[in-house]
């Protein structure tokens, strides 16, 4: 990994996967031993497949998952919350999340958008790194590319899929398996058109 910038493993779940509407439930994020992770009510309802892949509810302006109440923040608190402690590690902050380019990103640039708070994440983060592209491009002809697989083939686990941060932390150990060269993450991360 290179030495010049310090990569976080990031994962969303939210509402459905529509980029443009969809709300964030839950933003985790780790890098080493330290962990983000926080919950927010979402303002629009979720999809019926999102429930099922996630396992969140909403009843009664509470936010469950399999059935169990987590405990939530406000949206703003939650994204002023992950800046700060993107903050807390070394300049230039590399976000990375599995299939960031096509969803993540999106979702999370807009959300910060919308909250005026695009200046101040970018004055963190660098860039997003795929590493849904990276595992496509750099062990061709495997099976499938979906985290839950990767993980599977070459960690030989299972875990708890589409928690944000058990996605985020197994991502991190996933890429640490790889040690993917610095010129294949140099072709993975680019700079979110939305958020730069």
């Amino acid at each position: 990994m290179s030495s010049d910038k310090t990569i976080v493993f990031f994962d969303l779940e939210t509402t459905g996967l529509d980029t443009d509407v969809c709300d964030i439930i839950q933003l985790s994020a780790i890098c080493g031993e330290r962990v983000f992770n926080a919950y927010t009510l979402p303002r629009r309802a979720l999809t019926e497949s999102a429930t099922n892949v996630t396992g969140f509810t909403v009843r009664g302006r509470r936010l469950f998952r399999q059935g169990n109440k987590v405990d939530t923040i406000p949206l703003y608190d939650v994204l002023t919350s992950f800046i700060a402690f993107l903050r807390s590690f070394r300049y230039p902050v590399v976000l990375a999340a599995h299939n960031a380019r096509r969803f993540d990103a999106p979702v999370l640039t807009r959300v910060l958008q919308d909250f005026l708070l695009r200046q101040k994440f970018q004055q963190v983060v660098s860039g997003f790194l795929d590493t849904f592209l990276l595992s496509k491009n750099v062990f061709r002809g495997l099976a499938r590319y979906s985290q839950e697989y990767l993980v599977c083939h070459f960690l030989r686990r299972t875990y708890d899929a589409h928690n944000a941060l058990e996605d985020a932390r197994m991502l991190q150990e996933l890429f640490y398996t790889w040690s993917p060269t610095n010129w294949d993450i140099s072709r993975f991360t680019y700079r979110s058109s939305l958020a730069f």
